[in-house]
């Protein structure tokens, strides 16, 4: 079967997330993607683009689609009929937080509700992130001033599944290198405000006040300005920088993993968390807050030593990681193997199995 996956936003964990399926799946899946850039650009009229770069789709039998696709949009204005469509929801905008200064733009929201009522079936990248929406969403739909829609809540619902998504790693054994000296401590998620560095650097700095020995990888995406709080732990702590910026090779980037001891999360929004799998599979310990989607992507026999809860306890655990690591050094081999289960061998069978069931409703048209 063939199916047509259109990517608005190509980058990061959108990136990862349909080269893997496109890769690893038993259907031949075509990918149509536009740059990392402009997302609400993107979410506004990324639909127009695609209807005049792919105007036959008589080819295939079902769309794949993300949550940064104005579905609905390109349902409707499509001179085509448009076989099935699959929405992935790598996050929605009703729940996403707001960058410092500013206010909610409601259209967006509705976006994800008119493309989760044109999309056939929905999967969502995690079980938390289901939740917040539907927790959240009819709320969203009470701010009406009237004549409020309350339908459409059970309507998305009822096409609705979890499916967390594929790791682009080895799914068998795996030999875990020993880690870097002096401990390395990973930085490897976006370079945003809804990662909130500013509490990671806050642990970092407190550490070097300290006179912990320690190093830091900055890696991760940075897809318009850079945050200022990089800039100043640049220039802060420089003696502690063992990378700062994005690793275009892929090896490079594993590489850097393999030799961390510790990853750190502060993340004030997080619906699965790419990152921090591919960190925990190449060996890294976990440091995550306990919240979001870590105590559900993190097994609970590790949750009461990794996960924390606020910045003291951040700074407190990981004091402790980097001064006793012979205290947590065990349980590498243990995180990692638990993280095979994410890799795209062992997880492609779900989602191969929804594009059937898609292409079947094609099928009954």
């Amino acid at each position: 079967m063939k199916f047509l996956f259109l990517e608005p936003f190509y980058g990061g964990s959108h990136r990862d997330f349909a080269r893997g399926l496109v890769e690893a799946s038993s259907h031949e899946i075509d990918l149509a993607t536009l740059p990392a850039r402009f997302w609400k650009w993107r979410m506004r009229g990324a639909a127009l683009h695609f209807i005049k770069k792919i105007p036959d789709l008589s080819a295939y039998d079902g769309i794949i689609a993300t949550d940064l696709l104005s579905l609905s949009d390109f349902k409707a204005l499509h001179p085509q009929k448009v076989p099935p469509c699959l929405v992935y929801f790598h996050e929605n905008q009703i729940t996403y937080p707001l960058a410092p200064g500013e206010s909610m733009d409601f259209q967006f929201g509705f976006t994800d509700i008119s493309t989760g009522l044109a999309a056939d079936r929905i999967l969502f990248n995690s079980r938390t992130h289901f939740n917040a929406f539907f927790d959240a969403l009819p709320g969203f739909i009470n701010m009406m001033p009237e004549y409020n829609p309350k339908w459409v809540t059970q309507a998305i619902r009822e096409k609705s599944h979890v499916i967390q998504p594929g790791c682009r790693f080895p799914g068998g054994d795996l030999s875990l290198e020993s880690p870097r000296e002096p401990p390395l401590i990973i930085w490897n998620h976006r370079w945003e405000f809804d990662k909130n560095p500013e509490s990671f650097f806050k642990a970092l700095y407190s550490l070097d006040e300290k006179g912990v020995d320690f190093s830091a990888a900055l890696m991760g995406e940075n897809f318009q300005v850079q945050p200022k709080e990089f800039l100043w732990a640049k220039e802060r702590i420089p003696h502690r920088i063992a990378v700062f910026g994005f690793v275009e090779s892929r090896e490079a980037y594993f590489d850097w993993l393999k030799k961390g001891l510790v990853i750190v999360s502060t993340a004030n929004q997080e619906n699965f968390g790419i990152s921090v799998v591919e960190a925990m599979r190449s060996g890294c310990l976990p440091l995550l807050p306990d919240r979001l989607a870590y105590p559900e992507v993190l097994p609970k026999e590790f949750h009461a030593k990794y996960l924390y809860d606020g910045q003291d306890d951040l700074e407190a655990r990981l004091e402790a990681m980097l001064t006793k690591p012979q205290n947590f050094i065990q349980d590498r081999p243990l995180i990692s193997s638990a993280m095979a289960c994410h890799a795209w061998e062992n997880r492609v069978l779900e989602f191969d199995r929804e594009l059937t069931q898609l292409a079947a409703l094609h099928d009954k048209e």
